[in-house]
């Protein structure tokens, strides 16, 4: 406990607003009560809120250990009072230790944009930390499109010699924040990914199983897309010599909440490795049409060799973030990029 910090009242004050705030709300609305109860003047202030933490989570885990929300706020706070030259070193050794306790990839982000020199000088040297939860934060408080976080004004290509050094990482954590980080990348220029990922493979620093992971997950927007040079790189022919019969529908037509079954079969003419996805014609709400694709399974099949494939589809209703609207929706086979046979269907919303 801090010395002087009424925690009764703190926790009588925050909760009274709780129930119509939604959380990013709730984590500001904390933060602004913070400021009735720590100290004014933000050295002794962060020096509290360091003094109250709990021991940092296990550094022994490998995966799975995000710490909890309820220190969110806390991070709201350094980047309201601390984001300050003179306070600069001291905000970010705050954020350093709050980090390990929940990850402060988005208070970070504001000290980047504010003094990106000394920021960049202190991500480097934590790119080599021991706790594999500062790590994660120098690859994921840099990604360019990280979700619920504002942009960065950085140059996206200036982490990259960060991700080059935390790239051999031997914690899961961190490497799938890596492949989240040039995912994000890959959406703005593909090609500065593929030579990057090529140049890891290389150096051969990282363990091959989990470079291929990394890859795989890298590249898996550009994937979807039938990116040729993606798909080359995992090992996929961008032209495969296959025959594919219609897509046999289990309904002509479908509501919200229900599943649509579908099927089809592909012969390879060739000895091929595929893989099959499926991509959806949505209607939206304005009567245009908006693609999502979807992924079936990867294959291998030798010259003559043919498969059943069949999928099923469930149209969730009232999902929080899709809406299902009448009208013709169509189903789109994709093999390696490529697309095949497609089958249309009704939606039917009451």
């Amino acid at each position: 406990m801090v010395e002087g910090f009424d925690a009764s009242h703190f926790v009588r004050q925050t909760i009274t607003k709780f129930p119509q705030l939604e959380l990013k709300q709730r984590i500001a609305h904390i933060a602004s009560t913070l400021e009735d109860h720590l100290d004014s003047d933000f050295r002794v202030a962060a020096r509290q809120i360091t003094t109250a933490l709990p021991p940092p989570l296990d550094p022994t885990r490998n995966d799975d250990d995000f710490g909890d929300y309820i220190f969110a706020p806390l991070g709201e706070y350094v980047v309201r009072h601390g984001l300050t030259k003179p306070h600069l070193k001291l905000s970010l050794q705050t954020l350093k230790q709050l980090t390990m306790r929940f990850s402060m990839e988005d208070a970070i982000r504001y000290f980047i944009n504010e003094f990106p020199y000394p920021t960049f000088t202190e991500l480097h040297k934590w790119s080599k930390d021991k706790n594999y939860h500062v790590r994660r934060l120098v690859s994921e408080g840099t990604r360019p499109r990280l979700p619920w976080s504002g942009r960065l004004k950085t140059d996206t290509r200036r982490p990259l010699e960060l991700l080059g050094t935390l790239h051999a990482d031997p914690t899961r954590y961190v490497t799938r924040s890596i492949a989240n980080h040039m995912n994000d990348i890959a959406k703005a220029d593909p090609a500065l990914v593929i030579k990057t990922l090529k140049q890891w493979h290389r150096l051969k620093e990282q363990r091959p199983t989990e470079l291929q992971w990394m890859t795989a997950h890298s590249l898996r927007t550009l994937v979807k897309q039938g990116d040729a040079a993606a798909l080359r790189m995992l090992g996929y022919r961008a032209h495969p010599k296959v025959a594919v019969s219609p897509v046999l529908l289990s309904a002509k037509s479908v509501k919200p909440g229900e599943t649509l079954q579908f099927q089809f079969n592909v012969t390879a003419e060739r000895d091929e490795r595929l893989m099959i996805d499926y991509a959806i014609d949505f209607v939206k709400a304005n009567g245009t049409m908006a693609e999502k694709v979807f992924k079936i399974k990867q294959i291998e099949l030798a010259k003559g060799e043919s498969k059943t494939i069949t999928k099923r589809h469930p149209f969730r209703a009232n999902a929080t973030t899709f809406t299902l609207y009448p009208g013709t929706h169509r189903i789109t086979l994709q093999i390696n990029g490529k697309r095949y046979s497609a089958a249309t269907f009704e939606m039917q919303v009451d």
